[in-house]
Parts: C-alpha cells; structure tokens; sequence
C-alpha cells in the first residue's frame, strides 16, 4: 500500500475517485421543518407557562422558516 507521502507526489497512482451518489434533500428538509414545529409547539407551551422566555418560540419559527427556504431551493434547482 502506497504512502501518504507517496500519493501526493504522484496522484496517478491513486484509484480513481467514485461517482457521486444521487441523493434527494427533500425528505431530509420534510423532517427537518416538522421537527423545528415540534420544538415551536414544546416552545410555545413552555412560555405560555411561563418557564422560559420567546426566544425559544423565535429560534424554532426561524429553523422553520429556514428549512421551508431549503425545500423551496430544493425544488428550483435543475437536474435534480
């Protein structure tokens, strides 16, 4: 097996590198905004209650809002 040093002085010798796997975001976005909606819910009641401030309630709504903006990336980009 060919060193590191070996490999960067000459990268022909390196096996060729491996195609890209195709793989969607889109269901990766779906569970990302549904879980930020959980946490707004949790937010919500817990500042409803009185144990925490809004800042919970902002940070989960912006993962939200910023998950919503993927997805929509998501769909506009070509070839996918």
């Amino acid at each position: 097996m060919p060193s590191v040093i070996q490999l960067a002085l000459r990268p022909e010798r390196r096996r060729p590198t491996p195609d890209p796997v195709p793989v969607s975001l889109r269901p990766v976005f779906r569970v990302g905004i549904v879980v930020w909606l959980l946490a707004l819910v949790v937010a919500v009641i817990l500042w409803a209650s009185g144990t925490t401030g809004p800042h919970g309630m902002w940070t989960c709504g912006v993962g939200a809002l910023l998950g919503a903006a993927g997805l929509l990336w998501v769909r506009q980009r070509p070839g996918r």
